[in-house]
């Protein structure tokens, strides 16, 4: 079974999360295999994203989700880091700004979303409206329980317009949650990551197990699935999302496109000017 079929949500599966184990690692492999088979697929990806921007038809969306400290920036920093900047963007949402928030909350996501030729990276992204927004219920109930339609539809015409939709929850455990924020106390060079909604949404936990396995069931569809990534063990998560990206953008039936100039024309003014040298 591919990684691709494991962890996706099919259309309306009810996903609980507090049963589903986060410590998962590759079936007969240890991480120093992983790691080297990790490698192996981000140079895969690299050139992939290089086909992608040089056949300039289509595009790639990339939607990270998942509580603090889920592993969301070093997901970003292992798996696309290597790729080249020309040809992927990240976006980070945070609170909206104030023009953000003048508009309809889809917005900043669909001007964000990439272009033709690009791979696009949402650090969070327009569910943060089904979640954070509801849990702490900053907007009537109606209105947050319209957003899963808008956001299909949304997704839907991403999809339809060439872009394939990824996205991808971080499933981590609370245990490893309180482990991942005493080492940014720990870590000097961690500390700048520490805030206090680290604490105090801890207490938020079962709201937002109850939120994101509604986001799994509404939001799930062919054209935009979810993956659920068992994401205790780092370097689990990132073979993973890599494992599943790559296998994606392999069967998109991508290819460079054909020169537009006479390469017989071109190649013998080459040799002309080599032998005038």
């Amino acid at each position: 079974m591919s990684l691709s079929t494991k962890f996706r949500v099919r259309p309306e599966d009810k996903v609980d999360l507090d049963h589903l184990d986060a410590d998962w690692k590759p079936k007969g492999m240890d991480r120093a295999e992983a790691e080297e088979k990790f490698a192996q697929l981000t140079t895969r990806l690299q050139d992939l994203q290089h086909m992608m921007y040089a056949e300039d038809k289509r595009s790639l969306l990339v939607v990270l989700q998942g509580r603090d400290a889920a592993g969301k920036d070093g997901t970003i920093r292992h798996v696309f880091g290597p790729m080249n900047p020309q040809g992927c963007k990240v976006t980070s949402f945070k609170v909206p700004s104030k023009l953000e928030a003048s508009h309809d909350f889809l917005w900043r996501c669909h001007l964000a979303a990439p272009r033709r030729g690009q791979v696009g990276i949402f650090n969070r992204s327009h569910y943060e409206d089904v979640l954070v927004v509801r849990v702490h219920d900053l907007v009537p109930e109606a209105r947050w329980k319209a957003r899963y339609e808008h956001i299909n539809n949304f997704e839907r015409l991403l999809a339809d317009s060439g872009t394939t939709v990824l996205k991808f929850m971080l499933h981590i455990d609370r245990d490893e949650q309180l482990e991942r924020f005493r080492k940014r106390i720990d870590k000097p060079h961690k500390n700048w990551k520490i805030s206090d909604a680290d604490y105090s949404e801890r207490r938020y936990w079962d709201d937002y197990t109850k939120a994101f396995s509604d986001v799994l069931r509404r939001c799930s569809r062919d054209e935009a699935p979810w993956f659920v990534i068992p994401s205790n063990r780092k370097w689990a998560r990132n073979f993973a999302i890599a494992s599943i990206v790559a296998e994606t953008m392999e069967g998109l039936g991508m290819a460079f496109p054909e020169p537009t100039v006479d390469m017989d024309e071109i190649k013998r003014m080459y040799h002309e000017a080599e032998n005038a040298e």
